[in-house]
């Protein structure tokens, strides 16, 4: 375990499994080495990438546990290629950060952390707080319509707002308009929401074409992965007006953010905290427990990644 999960997850790997806890070890790169030929399976938030050159460093391994619903910090095609299984946290983290996102949405159209400040500043009593936009009468378009997409898209509906997406296909059974492009379904919306996953097949999906297509009324809010939107040509759309805002729970270089993005007024920044309650976090932990505990003594992971193997597969 390269870094802490929750207290509940580690007590119920203790004594099922032998749990070597890196963050302890004075040298953690040294205490790696020394255990690598014997260590089986990962838990947890890797430390750096997960690819061929950690496996090749560890030849028993069979199971990487991931936190969190995104993997693209594990070189999952490498490691099918060699009988690894890899694992995520699906399911328990989706109204989480459903929540997080159209709380991020509300407060960077209504600016209620620029209205904060200005309570705290002792500005309110020499003049009001400026009018804000408003998200009445916005068109929402979620980018990746998967379970997180479906249940921002959901609550948006409470809203009263119009939804469309756009994601690799279009879905049965749903029927929010779909568009075939990014650019096409920005230029359909003023509200753009980003959830699709990581990786290299969505890099800069949101690019300065989509932006440009958005609107100077558009909103971009991100709960995905920083590497989904061009941030340089985010920055330059914020900086000229292309867009009206945006809402930031991730960036490119986490935890370090551009000083261009801190300097905005039409930016809402969060530090990656959309799963980031304790009872989510703590499901999520559970999860990584479970999965390694089912393999281990049923050689059957409970959410394995489509890229991995089979459990008929285990060596």
């Amino acid at each position: 375990m390269p870094a802490p999960l929750p207290a509940a997850a580690i007590a119920a790997l203790d004594g099922r499994v032998r749990l070597h806890r890196l963050w302890e070890q004075d040298d953690p790169a040294a205490y790696l080495a020394r255990i690598a030929p014997r260590v089986r399976g990962l838990a947890g938030k890797p430390a750096g990438r997960v690819d061929a050159a950690l496996f090749d460093r560890l030849p028993a391994l069979e199971i990487v546990a991931n936190f969190g619903v995104g993997y693209d910090a594990v070189d999952a095609v490498a490691a099918a290629a060699r009988g690894i299984v890899v694992t995520n946290t699906p399911g328990v983290l989706d109204e989480e950060v459903a929540d997080l996102a159209v709380g991020l949405l509300l407060a960077t159209i209504r600016r209620l952390p620029q209205a904060d400040r200005y309570v705290r500043d002792g500005k309110w009593p020499h003049a009001p707080f400026p009018l804000s936009p408003t998200l009445r009468g916005r068109r929402a378009g979620i980018l990746g319509l998967g379970a997180i997409g479906t249940a921002v898209a959901r609550r948006l509906e409470a809203f009263g707002l119009s939804i469309a997406y756009h994601g690799r296909h279009r879905q049965d059974g749903v029927d929010y308009a779909y568009h075939d492009t990014p650019a096409a379904l920005a230029a359909a919306c003023d509200v753009l929401i980003a959830t699709v996953p990581g990786g290299a097949g969505t890099r800069h999906l949101v690019d300065a074409g989509v932006l440009a297509a958005l609107g100077a009324d558009g909103v971009f809010i991100n709960v995905a992965r920083g590497s989904v939107v061009d941030q340089a040509a985010l920055i330059a759309a914020l900086q000229g007006g292309t867009i009206l805002a945006a809402g930031l729970d991730v960036f490119d270089d986490e935890p370090q953010v551009p000083d261009a993005l801190i300097a905005l007024p039409n930016t809402v920044l969060l530090p990656h905290i959309g799963s980031a309650s304790t009872q989510t976090r703590a499901a999520m932990g559970q999860l990584v427990a479970d999965n390694l505990i089912a393999w281990f003594e049923q050689g059957r992971p409970l959410t394995p990644v489509p890229e991995t193997p089979v459990p008929s597969q285990r060596r």
